[in-house]
C-alpha cells in the first residue's frame, strides 16, 4: 500500500460519520514535520501534545504518530518535484485526521501551492482560524484582549480555484474577445463595459453548495459556544459583486432561516421582533419605517416589499421567536468586507464567528492574527466532511531552521484545535492553560521576548515547550 513509509503497528483509524469524527482511544495520526523550521517546531509540538494527553487521561488515551512527507523533505525521499507523494495522500485519506508544519511553496516546477492542493484534493472546504489573545503577548493593539473571533473561510472556491489565463495567451485572448463581442453586449446591465485587450483573466466561482456548507459548519460551531458568543457574521463585498459575494450572503441567510430556523434569528428579524415587543400596537408600515430609515424616500414598490417582509417575519416566527425568545438564538448578521476590517479593531468584542469567502478570509485571518500577537500564535485547521488537516499558519523561515529558536505556538495551538475536534477537550484545555501561563510569566521565544516591555531573555523553542508543560499544573 505504501512505497517508502510504514504505519505504526499500534493504534486505530479515525473515521467520519455525518461529517463528524469518530475517534478511538489510540488514534493513528499522520504528521508532516514541515520544511525549514519544521525541524524545530514539530518536536516541540509533539512533546507538548503527548504530555497533555498523558496527564489528562492517565494512559487511557494515546496518539500513535505516523510520519509522512510533503514539501522539500518529500523531494529528498521520493525524488525531484515529488512535493506531495501518493504515500502521503493515501495516509491522510486512510487515517482521516492529520497535522502539519509549514511547507515551502514550490518554485519552478510541480504544484502551485501545497496547502491549496491538499485542501482541494480532500475537499477541505472550511479553513478555521481562531484569533484569541493570551495575556502577556506583545501586540500593536491597545486592547487585544477584546478580540476573540473564529474565522470560517471557504477553502475551495473563489479565485483560489486557480482558473486563470496569462495576459497574451491564446486562450486568454480568445476569451476576452468572446466576452467583449458576445457576452457583455448581450447583458444590458453591463452597458458598454469592455475588458482591456492586454489583460490577464481569472474566474471567480462562488456556488450555493460551497457557500452553504461553509455557513452550516459555522452555525454548528456557534451552537457550542457560550450564549454571549453565539453569533455568525457573513462577510462579503456584495455591494459590488452582487452575483458572487452578494449571493454568498443571501445563501447564508437562506440556510440559517430554513435548516436552522429554530436556532437562529437574523439581525433584521431581531429589529422587527424587538419593535413589536416595545409597542404591541405598532403597524407593519411603522415597523418597516423603523428598520429602514430611508423608508419614506423609497418607491411604492420598495415600500410594499419591506412591509411584506415585516408581516412575513411576524406571521412565521413570532410564536417561536417573539417575546424576547429571539435573544436566546444564534444571531446571524452580515457586514461588508472593508467595514469588518475596521470593526475588528474598533469594536472587536461585537463579533464571534466570521464566515467568509476564500480571498476575504485570507486577508481577514492574518489581520486578526496580527492584533493578538501575529502568525507565530495563529493556529489553523482545514476541515471537510471526511478529513481534517491542522496546520501552522506561518511560513518556513528557513534561515532559522535548526537553531532551536522559532516560536512553535502556531503548530501547538493547531494541535489544540485538533484535540478539540477529536473531543479530547481536557487535554486541549491543559495546553491552553500551559501556554497562557508561560506567556504571562514572560517565558517566551525570541519573537515575543524582543517585543516585551522591557525585553526579556528568550527561551529556545524546546525550552518553550518545557515551560508550557510545567504550567499544566
Amino acid at each position: 500500500m505504501y512505497d517508502k513509509i510504514t504505519p505504526p503497528t499500534t493504534g486505530a483509524k479515525i473515521t467520519f460519520k455525518n461529517g463528524e469524527p469518530v475517534v478511538p482511544e489510540n488514534p493513528i495520526i499522520p504528521f508532516i514535520q514541515g520544511d525549514g523550521t519544521g525541524i524545530d517546531i514539530w518536536p516541540a509540538t509533539e512533546k507538548v501534545l503527548d504530555a497533555a494527553v498523558a496527564k489528562a487521561y492517565k494512559g487511557k488515551r494515546k496518539i500513535s504518530w505516523f510520519r509522512v512527507y510533503a514539501g522539500d523533505e518529500a523531494c529528498d525521499l521520493y525524488g525531484t518535484y515529488q512535493y506531495l507523494p501518493q504515500d502521503t495522500l493515501t495516509a491522510i485519506e486512510e487515517y482521516g485526521v492529520a497535522i502539519k508544519g509549514p511547507l515551502t511553496t514550490p518554485v519552478g516546477g510541480g504544484i502551485r501551492s501545497l496547502n491549496v492542493a491538499l485542501r482541494q484534493i480532500f475537499d477541505l472546504y472550511s479553513c478555521v482560524r481562531p484569533c484569541r489573545y493570551y495575556a502577556g503577548t506583545p501586540s500593536p493593539h491597545k486592547t487585544p484582549e477584546k478580540l476573540d473571533v473564529i474565522i470560517y473561510r471557504e477553502n475551495t472556491e473563489d479565485i483560489y480555484l486557480g482558473i486563470e489565463w496569462k495576459q497574451g495567451s491564446e486562450i486568454g485572448d480568445r476569451l476576452i474577445k468572446f466576452l467583449n463581442e458576445e457576452l457583455i453586449p448581450a447583458t444590458p446591465e453591463h452597458g458598454k463595459k469592455q475588458i482591456p485587450l492586454d489583460a490577464g483573466i481569472g474566474i471567480k466561482p462562488i456556488s450555493k453548495t460551497g457557500s452553504q456548507r461553509l455557513v452550516r459548519r459555522a452555525i454548528k460551531h456557534a451552537l457550542l459556544l457560550p450564549k454571549n458568543k453565539q453569533q455568525v457574521t457573513l462577510v462579503h463585498k456584495g455591494n459590488i459583486m452582487k452575483y458572487t459575494e452578494g449571493a454568498f450572503r443571501d445563501w447564508g441567510y437562506e440556510l440559517a432561516t430554513t435548516e436552522f430556523r429554530n436556532e437562529t434569528v437574523t439581525e433584521r428579524e431581531s429589529w422587527i421582533l424587538g419593535n413589536k415587543e416595545k409597542n404591541a400596537n405598532l403597524s407593519s408600515e411603522e415597523n418597516a419605517r423603523m428598520i429602514d430609515p430611508g423608508f419614506d424616500s423609497l418607491t411604492p414598490e420598495k415600500k410594499a416589499q419591506i412591509v411584506k417582509e415585516v408581516e412575513t417575519v411576524l406571521n412565521t416566527i413570532w410564536e417561536s421567536h417573539g417575546n424576547g425568545k429571539w435573544k436566546e438564538k444564534i444571531m446571524v448578521n452580515d457586514r461588508i468586507a472593508d467595514s469588518i476590517f475596521q470593526q475588528i479593531q474598533t469594536r472587536p468584542d461585537e463579533y464571534s464567528i466570521l464566515a467568509t469567502m476564500n480571498l476575504n478570509g485570507d486577508y481577514l485571518s492574518d489581520a486578526a492574527a496580527a492584533i493578538v500577537g501575529g502568525l507565530g500564535m495563529g493556529p489553523g485547521a482545514n476541515i471537510g466532511d471526511s478529513c481534517a488537516i491542522f496546520e501552522a499558519t506561518h511560513g518556513t523561515a528557513p534561515k532559522h531552521a535548526g537553531l532551536d529558536k522559532i516560536n512553535p505556538g502556531s503548530v501547538i495551538l493547531s494541535g489544540v484545535m485538533m484535540l478539540e475536534f477529536m473531543g479530547w477537550q481536557e487535554a486541549a484545555d491543559l495546553v491552553k492553560k500551559g501556554l497562557g501561563d508561560a506567556i504571562a510569566n514572560s517565558q517566551v521565544t525570541y519573537d515575543l521576548a524582543r517585543l516585551m516591555e522591557p525585553p526579556v531573555e528568550p527561551l529556545k523553542c524546546s525550552e518553550f515547550a518545557d515551560a508550557i508543560i510545567k504550567h499544566f499544573g
